[in-house]
Protein backbone atom coordinates (compact mmCIF):
# COMPACT_ATOMS: atom_id res chain seq x y z
CA UNK A 1 0.00 0.00 0.00
CA UNK A 2 1.66 3.20 -0.90
CA UNK A 3 1.44 6.67 1.40
CA UNK A 4 -0.99 8.52 0.07
CA UNK A 5 -3.61 5.21 -0.19
CA UNK A 6 -2.76 5.29 3.65
CA UNK A 7 -2.94 8.85 4.51
CA UNK A 8 -6.60 8.64 2.45
CA UNK A 9 -7.88 5.73 4.66
CA UNK A 10 -6.55 7.27 8.29
CA UNK A 11 -8.55 10.27 6.63
CA UNK A 12 -11.71 8.46 5.92
CA UNK A 13 -11.80 6.46 8.91
CA UNK A 14 -14.13 8.40 11.47
CA UNK A 15 -12.46 6.40 14.88
CA UNK A 16 -9.18 8.12 13.95
CA UNK A 17 -8.47 11.41 14.79
CA UNK A 18 -7.92 14.22 12.62
CA UNK A 19 -4.44 14.81 12.13
CA UNK A 20 -3.02 17.89 14.09
CA UNK A 21 -0.48 20.63 12.69
CA UNK A 22 2.87 20.56 14.54
CA UNK A 23 4.33 23.55 15.38
CA UNK A 24 7.93 22.68 14.50
CA UNK A 25 9.55 24.87 17.44
CA UNK A 26 8.38 22.19 19.23
CA UNK A 27 8.60 18.66 19.96
CA UNK A 28 5.96 18.15 21.01
CA UNK A 29 2.61 19.50 19.39
CA UNK A 30 1.00 22.54 21.90
CA UNK A 31 -2.72 20.30 21.30
CA UNK A 32 -0.70 17.61 23.13
CA UNK A 33 0.73 19.46 26.15
CA UNK A 34 -2.83 18.86 27.58
CA UNK A 35 -5.59 16.71 27.38
CA UNK A 36 -2.76 13.53 26.36
CA UNK A 37 -3.82 9.96 27.20
CA UNK A 38 -0.53 9.55 28.75
CA UNK A 39 1.73 11.40 30.47
CA UNK A 40 3.90 13.07 29.02
CA UNK A 41 6.67 13.01 31.29
CA UNK A 42 7.56 9.16 32.01
CA UNK A 43 4.41 7.65 29.45
CA UNK A 44 2.28 6.17 32.26
CA UNK A 45 -1.48 6.34 30.89
CA UNK A 46 -3.59 9.10 32.88
CA UNK A 47 -6.46 8.45 34.54
CA UNK A 48 -7.27 12.27 35.60
CA UNK A 49 -5.68 16.11 36.07
CA UNK A 50 -2.54 14.12 37.65
CA UNK A 51 -0.24 11.49 36.71
CA UNK A 52 -0.46 8.93 39.68
CA UNK A 53 3.47 7.42 38.93
CA UNK A 54 5.35 10.61 39.12
CA UNK A 55 2.74 13.43 39.70
CA UNK A 56 3.23 15.25 37.14
CA UNK A 57 -0.44 17.24 36.18
CA UNK A 58 -1.66 17.27 32.66
CA UNK A 59 -1.95 21.14 32.21
CA UNK A 60 -0.76 23.15 29.36
CA UNK A 61 2.02 25.96 30.15
CA UNK A 62 2.12 27.72 27.00
CA UNK A 63 -0.04 30.40 28.26
CA UNK A 64 -0.24 34.45 28.99
CA UNK A 65 2.98 35.39 31.21
CA UNK A 66 0.43 37.18 33.32
CA UNK A 67 -1.58 34.11 33.75
CA UNK A 68 1.50 31.76 34.74
CA UNK A 69 2.39 34.33 36.99
CA UNK A 70 -0.41 34.65 38.74
CA UNK A 71 -0.72 30.91 38.87
CA UNK A 72 3.19 30.91 40.26
CA UNK A 73 1.96 33.72 43.15
CA UNK A 74 -0.95 31.19 43.98
CA UNK A 75 1.37 27.93 44.68
CA UNK A 76 3.76 30.19 46.68
CA UNK A 77 1.40 31.27 49.24
CA UNK A 78 -1.74 29.82 48.47
CA UNK A 79 -4.28 32.74 47.85
CA UNK A 80 -7.01 30.95 48.32
CA UNK A 81 -9.47 30.16 50.47
CA UNK A 82 -6.94 27.93 51.92
CA UNK A 83 -4.90 30.70 53.44
CA UNK A 84 -7.85 32.48 55.05
CA UNK A 85 -8.53 29.92 56.69
CA UNK A 86 -4.71 29.62 57.90
CA UNK A 87 -4.64 32.86 58.91
CA UNK A 88 -7.85 33.11 61.97
CA UNK A 89 -6.41 29.85 63.95
CA UNK A 90 -2.98 30.82 63.02
CA UNK A 91 -3.23 34.04 65.26
CA UNK A 92 -6.71 33.60 67.53
CA UNK A 93 -6.69 29.85 68.23
CA UNK A 94 -3.14 28.92 69.86
CA UNK A 95 -2.32 25.41 68.79
CA UNK A 96 -5.25 24.70 66.57
CA UNK A 97 -3.31 24.85 63.64
CA UNK A 98 -0.73 22.39 64.44
CA UNK A 99 -3.28 19.90 66.22
CA UNK A 100 -4.96 19.64 63.11
CA UNK A 101 -2.07 19.65 61.09
CA UNK A 102 -1.02 16.43 62.79
CA UNK A 103 -4.28 14.45 63.44
CA UNK A 104 -4.38 14.49 59.35
CA UNK A 105 -6.82 17.82 58.34
CA UNK A 106 -4.28 19.05 56.75
CA UNK A 107 -5.07 19.81 52.62
CA UNK A 108 -7.56 23.19 54.14
CA UNK A 109 -4.37 25.12 55.61
CA UNK A 110 -1.45 26.15 54.11
CA UNK A 111 1.63 24.26 54.55
CA UNK A 112 3.92 25.03 57.41
CA UNK A 113 7.03 25.73 55.53
CA UNK A 114 4.98 27.97 52.97
CA UNK A 115 3.42 29.71 55.51
CA UNK A 116 6.96 30.25 57.69
CA UNK A 117 8.86 31.27 55.13
CA UNK A 118 6.21 34.09 53.68
CA UNK A 119 5.69 35.60 57.06
CA UNK A 120 9.02 35.55 57.23
CA UNK A 121 10.03 37.26 54.31
CA UNK A 122 7.36 39.60 55.05
CA UNK A 123 8.50 40.54 58.23
CA UNK A 124 11.94 41.08 57.49
CA UNK A 125 11.25 43.05 54.39
CA UNK A 126 8.83 45.47 56.50
CA UNK A 127 11.49 45.88 59.46
CA UNK A 128 14.51 46.30 56.67
CA UNK A 129 12.47 49.32 55.19
CA UNK A 130 11.71 51.02 57.70
CA UNK A 131 14.94 50.94 59.88
CA UNK A 132 16.16 52.60 56.85
CA UNK A 133 13.34 54.95 56.69
CA UNK A 134 13.76 55.64 60.21
CA UNK A 135 17.43 56.27 60.10
CA UNK A 136 17.16 58.65 57.43
CA UNK A 137 14.22 60.64 58.58
CA UNK A 138 15.89 61.28 61.82
CA UNK A 139 18.91 62.55 60.07
CA UNK A 140 16.86 64.98 58.03
CA UNK A 141 14.63 66.13 60.40
CA UNK A 142 17.39 67.18 62.76
CA UNK A 143 19.06 69.23 60.10
CA UNK A 144 15.76 70.62 59.31
CA UNK A 145 15.09 71.50 63.07
CA UNK A 146 18.53 73.50 63.02
CA UNK A 147 17.97 75.56 60.53
CA UNK A 148 14.26 76.15 61.61
CA UNK A 149 14.68 77.15 64.72
CA UNK A 150 17.37 80.82 64.10
CA UNK A 151 14.59 81.84 61.39
CA UNK A 152 11.82 81.31 63.56
CA UNK A 153 13.02 83.44 66.53
CA UNK A 154 14.38 86.42 63.89
CA UNK A 155 10.72 86.41 62.98
CA UNK A 156 9.54 86.81 66.04
CA UNK A 157 12.23 89.33 66.76
CA UNK A 158 11.11 91.11 63.72
CA UNK A 159 7.74 91.30 64.73
CA UNK A 160 8.23 92.99 68.00
CA UNK A 161 10.40 95.76 66.55
CA UNK A 162 7.14 97.11 64.20
CA UNK A 163 6.55 100.02 67.35
CA UNK A 164 10.08 101.24 67.30
CA UNK A 165 10.98 103.95 65.48
CA UNK A 166 13.30 103.58 61.69
CA UNK A 167 16.35 104.71 63.20
CA UNK A 168 16.48 102.67 65.90
CA UNK A 169 14.86 99.42 63.58
CA UNK A 170 17.61 99.56 61.36
CA UNK A 171 20.22 99.66 63.85
CA UNK A 172 18.55 96.45 65.61
CA UNK A 173 17.91 94.90 62.91
CA UNK A 174 21.81 95.18 61.87
CA UNK A 175 22.73 93.80 64.97
CA UNK A 176 20.49 90.61 64.72
CA UNK A 177 21.65 89.36 61.73
CA UNK A 178 25.24 89.46 63.00
CA UNK A 179 23.89 87.78 65.73
CA UNK A 180 21.78 85.51 63.46
CA UNK A 181 25.46 85.09 61.52
CA UNK A 182 27.13 84.45 64.69
CA UNK A 183 24.63 81.61 65.92
CA UNK A 184 24.62 79.96 62.49
CA UNK A 185 28.13 79.90 62.20
CA UNK A 186 28.39 78.17 65.97
CA UNK A 187 25.84 75.74 65.28
CA UNK A 188 27.53 74.80 62.34
CA UNK A 189 30.88 74.28 63.91
CA UNK A 190 29.04 72.15 67.05
CA UNK A 191 27.47 69.90 64.56
CA UNK A 192 30.82 69.13 62.58
CA UNK A 193 32.48 68.69 66.32
CA UNK A 194 29.66 66.17 67.24
CA UNK A 195 30.15 64.55 63.67
CA UNK A 196 34.31 64.13 64.47
CA UNK A 197 33.35 63.00 67.75
CA UNK A 198 31.03 60.91 66.54
CA UNK A 199 33.14 59.04 63.77
CA UNK A 200 36.56 58.70 65.57
CA UNK A 201 35.17 58.06 69.31
CA UNK A 202 34.06 54.76 68.54
CA UNK A 203 36.95 53.70 66.49
CA UNK A 204 39.38 54.99 69.16
CA UNK A 205 37.48 53.40 71.58
CA UNK A 206 36.29 50.23 70.19
CA UNK A 207 38.70 49.17 67.32
CA UNK A 208 41.92 50.45 68.74
CA UNK A 209 44.39 48.28 67.26
CA UNK A 210 47.21 49.34 69.79
CA UNK A 211 45.48 47.89 72.98
CA UNK A 212 44.91 44.57 71.42
CA UNK A 213 47.93 42.15 73.18
CA UNK A 214 49.21 38.77 71.74
CA UNK A 215 52.03 36.84 73.25
CA UNK A 216 52.09 40.05 75.74
CA UNK A 217 52.90 42.37 73.56
CA UNK A 218 51.20 45.04 71.91
CA UNK A 219 49.97 43.18 68.07
CA UNK A 220 51.40 44.78 64.78
CA UNK A 221 50.73 42.79 61.29
CA UNK A 222 54.66 42.47 60.83
CA UNK A 223 56.33 42.52 63.61
CA UNK A 224 54.00 40.48 66.37
CA UNK A 225 51.43 39.11 64.34
CA UNK A 226 48.30 36.57 65.70
CA UNK A 227 50.37 32.90 65.47
CA UNK A 228 48.06 30.27 66.36
CA UNK A 229 49.43 27.03 66.75
CA UNK A 230 46.73 24.70 66.47
CA UNK A 231 45.19 26.60 63.27
CA UNK A 232 46.00 26.39 59.72
CA UNK A 233 48.10 29.58 58.78
CA UNK A 234 45.33 30.67 56.35
CA UNK A 235 43.48 31.72 59.60
CA UNK A 236 46.31 32.94 61.10
CA UNK A 237 46.32 35.31 58.22
CA UNK A 238 42.23 35.80 58.03
CA UNK A 239 42.48 36.70 61.74
CA UNK A 240 45.62 39.26 61.01
CA UNK A 241 43.76 40.95 57.76
CA UNK A 242 40.72 41.39 59.75
CA UNK A 243 42.22 42.95 62.89
CA UNK A 244 44.24 45.26 60.09
CA UNK A 245 40.95 46.28 58.30
CA UNK A 246 38.84 46.83 61.42
CA UNK A 247 39.59 50.92 62.35
CA UNK A 248 38.19 51.41 58.21
CA UNK A 249 35.28 49.07 58.37
CA UNK A 250 34.73 51.24 61.67
CA UNK A 251 35.11 54.44 60.30
CA UNK A 252 32.66 53.79 57.18
CA UNK A 253 30.06 52.01 59.66
CA UNK A 254 30.29 55.55 61.74
CA UNK A 255 29.64 57.40 58.38
CA UNK A 256 27.16 55.65 56.96
CA UNK A 257 25.59 52.86 59.61
CA UNK A 258 23.07 51.58 56.92
CA UNK A 259 26.07 49.53 55.80
CA UNK A 260 25.94 47.40 58.53
CA UNK A 261 22.34 47.52 59.26
CA UNK A 262 21.97 46.13 55.52
CA UNK A 263 24.68 43.50 56.06
CA UNK A 264 22.41 42.36 59.49
CA UNK A 265 19.37 41.97 57.74
CA UNK A 266 21.19 39.91 54.77
CA UNK A 267 22.14 37.38 57.28
CA UNK A 268 19.12 37.35 59.65
CA UNK A 269 16.88 35.43 57.91
CA UNK A 270 19.43 32.27 56.84
CA UNK A 271 20.70 32.71 60.69
CA UNK A 272 16.33 32.31 62.07
CA UNK A 273 16.09 29.28 59.90
CA UNK A 274 19.09 27.76 61.16
CA UNK A 275 17.40 28.42 64.46
CA UNK A 276 14.21 26.60 63.80
CA UNK A 277 15.88 22.88 63.97
CA UNK A 278 17.44 23.80 67.10
CA UNK A 279 14.19 24.83 68.51
CA UNK A 280 12.58 21.56 67.46
CA UNK A 281 15.38 19.56 69.69
CA UNK A 282 14.87 21.61 72.25
CA UNK A 283 11.02 20.28 72.07
CA UNK A 284 12.36 16.98 71.66
CA UNK A 285 14.63 17.01 74.86
CA UNK A 286 12.12 18.20 77.00
CA UNK A 287 9.36 15.89 75.61
CA UNK A 288 11.26 13.16 75.32
CA UNK A 289 8.64 10.66 76.74
CA UNK A 290 5.65 11.95 75.04
CA UNK A 291 6.32 9.52 71.85
CA UNK A 292 6.45 12.23 69.80
CA UNK A 293 8.71 12.19 66.32
CA UNK A 294 10.70 14.93 65.49
CA UNK A 295 8.96 16.06 62.45
CA UNK A 296 6.07 17.16 64.74
CA UNK A 297 8.05 19.27 67.08
CA UNK A 298 9.24 20.79 63.89
CA UNK A 299 6.00 21.52 62.75
CA UNK A 300 4.88 23.06 66.09
CA UNK A 301 8.23 25.16 65.98
CA UNK A 302 7.57 26.70 62.02
CA UNK A 303 3.55 27.36 62.96
CA UNK A 304 4.89 29.70 66.44
CA UNK A 305 7.51 30.79 64.79
CA UNK A 306 4.89 32.25 61.72
CA UNK A 307 2.75 33.88 64.18
CA UNK A 308 5.45 35.35 65.79
CA UNK A 309 6.68 36.98 62.41
CA UNK A 310 3.27 38.03 61.81
CA UNK A 311 2.76 39.22 64.98
CA UNK A 312 5.92 41.32 65.12
CA UNK A 313 5.05 42.60 61.46
CA UNK A 314 1.70 43.95 62.43
CA UNK A 315 3.51 45.33 66.01
CA UNK A 316 6.09 47.31 63.46
CA UNK A 317 3.74 48.92 61.28
CA UNK A 318 1.01 49.77 64.85
CA UNK A 319 4.11 51.29 65.66
CA UNK A 320 4.93 53.70 62.71
CA UNK A 321 0.98 54.43 62.56
CA UNK A 322 0.75 55.33 66.20
CA UNK A 323 3.42 58.17 65.22
CA UNK A 324 1.94 59.00 62.30
CA UNK A 325 -1.38 60.06 63.67
CA UNK A 326 -0.14 61.22 66.61
CA UNK A 327 1.81 63.74 64.15
CA UNK A 328 -1.53 64.44 62.05
CA UNK A 329 -3.00 65.38 65.66
CA UNK A 330 -5.56 62.46 65.02
CA UNK A 331 -5.09 61.30 68.95
CA UNK A 332 -8.06 59.40 69.30
CA UNK A 333 -6.80 56.95 66.39
CA UNK A 334 -3.52 56.75 67.56
CA UNK A 335 -4.52 55.50 70.89
CA UNK A 336 -6.78 53.19 69.51
CA UNK A 337 -3.44 51.75 67.53
CA UNK A 338 -1.58 52.16 70.78
CA UNK A 339 -4.42 49.42 72.30
CA UNK A 340 -3.60 47.35 69.67
CA UNK A 341 -0.59 47.23 69.92
CA UNK A 342 -0.04 46.32 73.72
CA UNK A 343 -2.69 44.05 73.43
CA UNK A 344 -0.59 42.09 70.92
CA UNK A 345 2.69 42.47 72.75
CA UNK A 346 0.29 40.63 75.80
CA UNK A 347 -1.25 38.35 73.71
CA UNK A 348 2.07 37.21 72.34
CA UNK A 349 3.47 35.40 75.53
CA UNK A 350 0.27 33.87 76.09
CA UNK A 351 -0.36 32.64 72.99
CA UNK A 352 2.96 30.90 72.76
CA UNK A 353 2.18 29.73 76.19
CA UNK A 354 -1.80 28.36 74.99
CA UNK A 355 0.13 26.66 72.08
CA UNK A 356 2.31 24.95 74.25
CA UNK A 357 -0.82 23.26 76.64
CA UNK A 358 -2.78 22.77 73.11
CA UNK A 359 -0.34 20.40 71.30
CA UNK A 360 1.17 18.42 74.47
CA UNK A 361 -1.26 18.00 76.57
CA UNK A 362 0.13 17.94 79.49
CA UNK A 363 -0.49 19.92 83.14
CA UNK A 364 -0.65 23.22 83.51
CA UNK A 365 2.42 23.10 86.51
CA UNK A 366 4.25 20.96 83.76
CA UNK A 367 3.61 23.47 80.64
CA UNK A 368 4.51 26.76 82.96
CA UNK A 369 7.52 24.69 84.16
CA UNK A 370 8.46 23.71 80.47
CA UNK A 371 7.49 27.08 79.64
CA UNK A 372 10.02 29.18 81.39
CA UNK A 373 12.74 26.79 80.44
CA UNK A 374 12.43 26.56 77.06
CA UNK A 375 11.97 30.26 76.72
CA UNK A 376 15.66 30.69 78.69
CA UNK A 377 17.12 28.24 76.57
CA UNK A 378 15.44 30.12 73.34
CA UNK A 379 16.49 33.22 74.29
CA UNK A 380 19.81 32.37 75.39
CA UNK A 381 20.22 30.62 71.74
CA UNK A 382 18.54 34.14 70.21
CA UNK A 383 21.62 36.25 71.91
CA UNK A 384 24.41 33.82 70.88
CA UNK A 385 23.01 34.13 67.39
CA UNK A 386 22.95 37.56 67.66
CA UNK A 387 26.44 37.90 68.46
CA UNK A 388 26.95 36.19 65.62
CA UNK A 389 25.13 37.42 63.04
CA UNK A 390 26.72 41.28 64.46
CA UNK A 391 30.04 39.77 64.33
CA UNK A 392 29.75 38.00 60.53
CA UNK A 393 28.17 41.32 59.12
CA UNK A 394 31.08 42.99 60.28
CA UNK A 395 33.64 40.82 59.06
CA UNK A 396 31.78 40.92 55.58
CA UNK A 397 31.78 44.29 55.29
Amino acid sequence: MSENESQSEIASDPNQPAPVARDRSLSVPRERLAGSPACLNCGTELSGPFCYYCGQPDRNFLRFFPVLLREMLSDFIDLDSRFARTMKPLMFRPGRLTRDYLDGRRFRYTPPIRLYLFSSIVFFLVAALLSSNAAREGVETLSANQGQLTEEQAAEAREALKDISPEVREQLNMDLDKVIDNAARRSADAAMSAEESRIDGPQNQWFNIDGIQFNDQPWDAETNPVDLPWVPQWIDDWINGELEDSPAKAEEINRDPDVIIDQIFDLLPATVFVLLPIVALLFKFWYLFAKRFYIEHLIFALHNHAFLFVSLTLLLLGAIAEGRLSEAGIDWAASGVAGAVTALSVWMPLYLLISLRTVYRQNWFLTLFKFGVIGVCYTTLLIGLTVIVAVLSFLLL
